[in-house]
């Protein structure tokens, strides 16, 4: 049997050769198992030397005419008209009804019709059930939210590219294992989110500011590496201790923890918080009253999603992803997808900016501290 190296060298030369190679053909040539194939192709794949094709693998980059169809107007050029997009979501509560209304906006727009289909958090094989449900449909694009970390989020995502059909991811991007895998992504640029809340507790004078997350969200490691970049560039001093993680608001033993995180915020003098997301930072505006801690006199929280931050009492100032356009945009690319025939445009990976949205939790400079 020949060497992995020495393999996938030959696998390569077959594609250079003849432009496409079904795997059946390389199993017979190379003189191996089915398995030791599939896994020397997901190697050169994963690394962006060869790209999966129904049954074999091609070149990553093959020269096509382009063709496109007659659309309406759409922000990646013209749009497919009276299409069937399916849609992927982990849930459709809390921060995804406003993206799912984006995009079914979109899809509408261009005369066409949004099928969604509900997942679950970190569940891969419900995800590829979800999307090969949406395939039995007819489904034209799919717009697709889903697990990214872990081995079978990985073979999802492989299985994602190799569909013949537009797949755009929403809110997710793939892992660095698979930073070549050429599936466009529509996302906000969380960890700068962070960064904006930091940078604006920072103008009203706080140096140490603390990060308060739970562990059910995906979105808190961006936020960490956002805090914590923000925090290294603006030169405060250490901010070690200072990330938290949390049981969410009504969870159980929520008020102890929520408790106990701001007594000790008090003790070591920390006045400032980013808190992901609004029902935690209410839940800890809630435990501080009862602490005699006055939000914003004694303690300023920004909050991280805004979707109830505004009837807080007081109002939460928040960073707002912007989830409606963002569901208006990667549905505009989907249908923008549809309507190009023969031709393999550029990948897209489009980050959105949230917004500040200033109110009463922390609009005011903390009292200088006696020398």
């Amino acid at each position: 049997m020949p060497l992995a190296a020495e393999r996938q060298e030959r696998i390569l030369a077959a594609v250079r050769k003849h432009g496409m190679v079904r795997l059946a053909d390389l199993v017979a040539q190379l003189g191996v198992t089915p398995v030791t194939v599939r896994r020397d192709v997901t190697l050169l794949a994963d690394r962006g030397l060869v790209q999966r094709v129904h049954g074999g693998i091609a070149l990553p980059h093959r020269a096509q005419a382009p063709q496109t169809r007659e659309g309406v107007p759409g922000t990646y050029g013209p749009m497919a008209t009276h299409a069937l997009v399916g849609m992927v979501v982990p849930s459709v509560e809390y921060y995804w009804p406003p993206v799912i209304q984006g995009a079914h906006t979109a899809v509408a727009a261009a005369r066409g019709r949004l099928v969604m289909r509900a997942s679950r958090w970190e569940d891969p094989a419900e995800d590829r059930r979800q999307v090969n449900a949406l395939l039995e449909r007819g489904v034209q694009a799919l717009l697709v939210a889903p697990t990214t970390s872990g081995s079978a989020a990985m073979e999802l995502l492989r299985w994602l590219r190799s569909l013949t059909l537009p797949v755009v991811l929403v809110e997710r991007r793939p892992p660095q294992e698979l930073a070549t895998l050429a599936l466009d992504a529509v996302m906000t640029a969380h960890a700068l989110g962070a960064g904006l809340a930091v940078r604006h507790l920072v103008t009203l004078g706080h140096h140490r500011i603390a990060l308060i997350t739970t562990h059910q969200s995906p979105t808190s490691k961006a936020l960490r590496a956002g805090w914590q970049d923000a925090v290294g560039v603006l030169g405060l001093e250490s901010h070690e201790g200072l990330d938290m993680e949390v049981p969410s608001y009504g969870s159980p033993g929520w008020a102890k923890t929520y408790t106990c995180v701001l007594k000790w915020c008090r003790g070591q003098g920390v006045r400032s918080l980013l808190v992901h997301s609004d029902r935690e930072a209410i839940g800890l505006i809630e435990r501080g009253r009862e602490l005699g801690i006055s939000v914003p006199h004694d303690l300023a929280i920004v909050t991280y999603d805004d979707e109830i931050g505004a009837a807080s009492d007081p109002p939460l100032t928040a960073v707002r992803p912007q989830k409606f356009r963002l569901g208006v945009l990667a549905a505009e690319l989907a249908l923008a997808k549809v309507s190009e025939v023969g031709e393999e445009g550029p990948v897209h990976r489009l980050e959105l900016w949230p917004n500040v949205v200033v109110r009463e939790s922390c609009g005011t400079v903390p009292t200088p501290e006696p020398l």
